[in-house]
């Protein structure tokens, strides 16, 4: 049974508080800090012209020095970066143990790694990694265990790796796959086609794709997608992301003569994302408004030749996720009356009449598919992965026991297979292939990666502990085996993100393991605002509440140094994306606290988000500055805004020079804003990844530079030293 360790009150907080700004004060005036064995040296970082530009917010004015930093393709501001990376490269490099980290990262990341196998046709299809391979190639073969043969190599399209497959949809009779190419890490993708048995690639190029696939009607002669108005020549990065259209693609056809099906001008921030049904018979239309979890469902009858899209769900009341038909019910994963997530079915031809499947539990349901004359039900219990097996009338069948604590990738199969695939991994095993038989009732293991190192090395634990208010939260340790000393001098890397309604779950990471060979402690928190538990859990960290999700992490980083896991001078924090924002607002609004801090391709800006890439989505989650009502909530915890002249800890911001979801100019105005401020001797360093975005798609020789760099930077402020 888990133990909870009681909160510490706020009043005994703010009295901290205040002594460790007293404390820093001391240390800026004598030119050194905490955990710094170096003497203050201003403009060891490159300098960064600013500039004279004041916006008025609702009659506050607020000042942005730092503004031409956003223009990411200018001169100017890509002889900064070359500055920038120098600077890191310098200070990196002087790390001992770099090059042997390196060296481990790699061996640890050399190991093979498949996708759970689909149905093609009459053939299986899966994606493949050797180990270390840039990108993932798709295989194919004539049974799921087979070695198969290549289909199509991504790694061929480019001399550098940075071309990947974003997406891949195979038409029902096998004979057509639409591949989704992307080139830098950029968000954009262009789907082509080819045909399976020849590996002819067709003339066809659709481009302006973004968060879409490509659904095949039953005939495989085209498919709908998702588009976006196409920019001026060259101008990618000022490309229209507002006011996509849903289209159908006739394969042989120039994408000028798409068909559109559904657009909604007067609702820029729509979007369509349309699924064929396995019988063919339909289209289910998603339409979602941002990152909103609610959405709007429409149906496309496929026996008419016009296309015309059906409402069925329009109330904008819950989420609605299709998951099958059964005959003319569509069933649906939906918080519709159920926070924790239900199963229901909808009749097309009466969307009043609705029938519920599998009704609410104690866990979250996340997913459900539609296989071997079942439905198998994901839920999430305790922030790792549980499967449940019910009838299509809903009966429970029984749990499929997993091989531990740990997170599956999506089912495969159709709705009258009688094997479904997937992936397991956890925080000490990477993924392996499994298989049900829903004959036989059994689960079987069908590819095992051969690893370097011995998972019986490492114990992973869950522990409990409360946030400031009193909220009950959890999270995952992964240590060597062995006791762990209890002095404070651990190294340890806490990791967050608290966001989107979007679950941390175990997952295997090679530079996690390795940085736990060190000795260290890697600590992943179950924050507010994430999907971990329901719908409450989500809305108790976004918007006027996002506080609470800073509040959590805070809580974390008390309870290992009260706990004797860690103190100040060993603990780092890291995050990315929305969790790079959570680094950001912690770093600054309690300094004191951390040894180092990661955040990456962070939202840094919260008064100007809304402005760049595809950030007006986000508003659902954060509020708009232009919100009279937002925007003192955004200003109190925008990372960019609350930098202050005072004495931070080593911090190591990353990016990627093509970043087009969080504009990289979040994190340079960020790095030069910090670099300004800094009062104690340690680094502000900013890592910028050439021809990389977000994170997906990125080159595996990219990811173990990064990786390098962040052990790199660890072992030299927080002690995580590779032996």
């Amino acid at each position: 049974m888990t133990s909870f360790v009681q909160p510490v009150p706020a009043a005994l907080v703010r009295a901290a508080e205040f002594v460790a700004i007293l404390v820093l004060t001391v240390f800026s005036a004598c030119g050194s800090g905490p955990g710094t064995g170096s003497t203050f040296q201003p403009g060891r970082a490159p300098e960064t012209r600013s500039v004279d530009v004041v916006d008025d917010y609702h009659g506050t004015k607020v000042a942005d020095p730092f503004r031409w930093l956003e223009d990411q393709d200018g001169e100017e501001v890509l002889a900064w970066v070359d500055r920038q990376n120098a600077h890191t490269e310098s200070r990196l490099a002087a790390v001992p143990s770099r090059e042997a980290l390196r060296a481990r990262l790699t061996e640890l990341w050399d190991f093979p790694r498949w996708s759970a196998p689909a149905p093609c046709g009459e053939r299986w299809v899966w994606s493949h990694n050797d180990g270390l391979q840039n990108q993932a190639v798709l295989r194919i073969g004539d049974s799921p265990q087979a070695d198969g043969e290549l289909l199509f190599d991504p790694n061929a399209q480019s001399n550098d790796g940075t071309v990947a497959l974003a997406g891949v949809s195979y038409s029902k009779d096998g004979r057509r796959v639409a591949l989704g190419l992307t080139d830098a890490g950029s968000d954009w993708v262009e789907w082509r086609v080819m045909d399976v048995a020849s590996r002819n690639v067709h003339e066809d190029r659709v481009r302006w794709s973004k968060f879409s696939s490509a659904s095949w009607t039953l005939d495989g002669e085209g498919f709908f997608y998702q588009r976006y108005p196409s920019p001026e020549a060259g101008a990618v990065h000022e490309a229209i992301t507002a006011k996509p259209s849903l289209c159908y693609h006739r394969v042989g056809t120039p994408q000028a003569d798409d068909r559109v099906v559904y657009e909604r001008p007067d609702h820029p921030d729509w979007g369509f994302h349309a699924e064929v049904t396995h019988d063919g018979r339909f289209a289910i239309v998603s339409i979602s408004e941002g990152t909103d979890r609610r959405n709007r469902v429409a149906f496309i009858d496929l026996a008419g030749a016009d296309f015309a899209v059906v409402p069925l769900l329009m109330d904008f009341d819950a989420q609605w996720d299709f998951v099958g038909m059964l005959g003319d019910e569509a069933l649906f994963v939906t918080d519709r009356d159920a926070p924790f997530g239900r199963l229901v079915g909808v009749d097309l031809r009466d969307p009043s009449s609705r029938r519920e499947i599998v009704g609410e539990k104690g866990d979250k349901l996340l997913a459900a598919r539609l296989v071997g004359g079942e439905l198998v039900v994901l839920y999430l219990r305790d922030a790792h992965d549980v499967l449940v097996r019910h009838s299509t009338a809903g009966a429970p069948l029984g749990e499929i026991v997993l091989p531990g604590p740990g997170s599956i990738g999506p089912l495969t199969g159709d709705p009258e297979d009688r094997i479904t695939h997937f992936t397991f991994e956890s925080f000490a095993r990477p993924a392996s292939v499994y298989a049900f038989d829903f004959d036989r009732q059994e689960l079987r293991l069908v590819r095992e990666p051969p690893l370097r190192f011995d998972p019986e090395d490492f114990v992973v634990t869950q522990i409990g502990f409360h946030s400031g208010d009193g909220t009950p939260l959890q999270m995952f340790m992964l240590r060597r085996r062995g006791p762990v000393r209890l002095d404070g001098s651990n190294p340890t890397w806490l990791y967050g993100y608290g966001g989107f309604d979007i679950a941390l779950r175990p997952g295997f990471s090679p530079e996690r393991l390795a940085f736990v060979e060190t000795g260290g402690l890697f600590v992943q928190v179950t924050l507010r605002g994430g999907g971990e538990r329901g719908l409450a859990w989500h809305e108790a960290g976004m918007r006027e509440k996002k506080q609470n999700v800073f509040d959590d992490f805070f809580a974390a980083a008390e309870f290992m140094r009260r706990n004797g896991y860690s103190d100040r001078n060993h603990l780092a924090i890291s995050g990315r994306s929305n969790g790079g924002l959570l680094v950001g607002a912690c770093l600054v609004q309690r300094p004191w606290l951390f040894g180092a801090a990661i955040p990456e391709v962070g939202v840094l800006d919260m008064l100007r988000y809304h402005q760049f890439t595809i950030g007006r989505a986000w508003a659902p989650e954060y509020g708009r500055s232009d919100d009279p009502q937002m925007f003192p909530v955004l200003r109190a915890y925008s990372p960019l805004h609350n930098v202050r002249e005072t004495v931070y800890p080593p911090t190591l911001i990353m990016t990627g020079d093509h970043d087009d979801r969080v504009l990289p100019g979040h994190s340079y105005k960020f790095a030069a804003t910090l670099q300004a401020a800094q009062r104690g001797p340690a680094d502000v360093l900013l890592r910028i990844t050439r021809r990389a975005g977000h994170g997906a798609g990125k080159a595996t020789s990219a990811q173990i530079a990064e990786a390098t760099d962040r052990l790199a930077f660890l072992a030299m402020t927080i002690g995580a030293q590779r032996r």
